[in-house]
């Protein structure tokens, strides 16, 4: 493909004029269709998507919309192409960059910011300002692939520069599609509490945030770690993470067992990845007096929230939306650096032209599956050629 001229390209990675993609149309609906490959403009790249992993949030974007829409300021995007938890090599340089090089791996967050606003200026992209306004501008530079632009269920993407993780080369293309997983934990351990080593935390709701929200607590030297939830195998997974201990509330009252764990003094963090309509009350009854709670699930109804004990009890309550303040590049270190295993929440892969069956897949929970990867063809292809 002919670039222009002062988009960088090399000859080792060649660029076709067009690609396949999955573009949404009704709720819904997706087609696979061909598109022309984008151009990086300035401060972006053009990154081939080598491996996209389902999230929950692609599944309401493509049914319902955005979960950036409020009460229906923005329409349902039509025409665009869903995906934001992807990595893949950087083929082409858009005019002025040179952070980066082509044949580069790297994962990629979703949002990039207007860089204006005073959120965005504090780090907190994902909260963009100005809804209506900045937020879903591309013209004031604000980016949120796979919401409100083009995201990763093709084979070619541009991305804002400041949206980009380095992957090292002892990753797996799958387990590299978990930065960001493992970067919204991040993000809201940092915000409750920065460096956790010696405090104790619960974790609950063992889905990919929670169980890589586990496994971040660790290594980041919070003791005891403790893992709620319903199914006893993704519990067992949360153990391998590094959970000290895992209490299935089928079985058990996680808030007098988490009691009973911590000598009656409760713990000091809670991360809540569940999003059950009573968690914020059980997250408050399993904290000692001055705790925090991070929210890091989207309930799906409003839910009841016993403020009067919050106060009483002088909790602190933080919500968080994705991967904010570069948190990915600190989850990347410590997946390179080996402290957990990402790779065991991967569960299946499957080729970019099968969407429809992996979202099924993940949608409906099939052979229990967590985290399912899409690999485009090229991917595949080029791991058979080294072995």
């Amino acid at each position: 493909m002919a670039m222009p001229e002062n988009v960088t390209t090399d000859k080792d990675f060649p660029i076709p004029e067009t690609m396949k993609a999955w573009v949404l149309g009704d709720p819904g609906e997706l087609n696979y269709v061909d598109k022309p490959v984008p151009t990086p403009k300035r401060a972006e790249v053009l990154v081939r998507i080598d491996a996209v992993a389902i999230c929950a949030t692609d599944l309401e974007i493509i049914h319902h919309g955005p979960p950036a829409m409020i009460e229906g300021d923005l329409p349902f995007n039509k025409n665009y192409t869903p995906g934001h938890e992807y990595m893949g090599t950087v083929v082409a340089l858009g005019p002025g960059v040179d952070e980066f090089a082509i044949g580069e791996r790297v994962t990629v967050e979703i949002h990039a910011g207007c860089g204006q606003c005073k959120r965005c200026r504090q780090g907190m992209y994902t909260s963009c300002h100005n809804y209506g306004k900045n937020y879903g501008d591309v013209d004031k530079g604000h980016r949120a692939n796979g919401f409100t632009t083009d995201g990763g269920f093709c084979e070619y993407q541009v991305n804002n520069i400041n949206t980009l993780v380095h992957v090292d080369d002892s990753m797996s293309d799958e387990e590299a599609t978990l930065v960001v997983t493992a970067g919204t934990s991040m993000y809201g351990l940092t915000e409750i509490g920065g460096l956790i080593a010696g405090e104790s935390i619960v974790v609950s709701g063992p889905g990919p945030i929670g169980l890589l929200g586990a496994a971040v607590a660790k290594a980041l030297g919070a003791q005891p770690v403790i893992l709620t939830g319903t199914r006893d195998n993704r519990l067992e997974i949360g153990k391998q993470l590094g959970a000290d201990h895992v209490i299935n509330i089928r079985k058990e009252d996680p808030v007098e067992t988490v009691r009973k764990l911590t000598g009656g003094k409760g713990v000091d963090y809670v991360l809540e990845c569940s999003g059950a309509p009573n968690a914020v009350n059980e997250a408050a009854q399993m904290l000692n007096r001055g705790g925090k709670i991070c929210l890091a699930a989207f309930p799906s109804d409003s839910v009841p929230v016993d403020v009067a004990y919050l106060v009483r009890n002088n909790i602190y309550l933080y919500g968080i939306r994705g991967e904010g303040k570069t948190a990915t590049h600190r989850a990347e270190a410590y997946m390179r650096q080996k402290r957990f295993d990402a790779r065991l929440i991967h569960t299946h892969t499957f080729a970019m032209d099968d969407l429809p069956e992996a979202l099924r897949y993940a949608k409906d929970r099939v052979e229990d599956a967590i985290k399912v990867v899409v690999k485009n063809r090229h991917a595949a292809q080029m791991v058979e050629a080294a072995e």
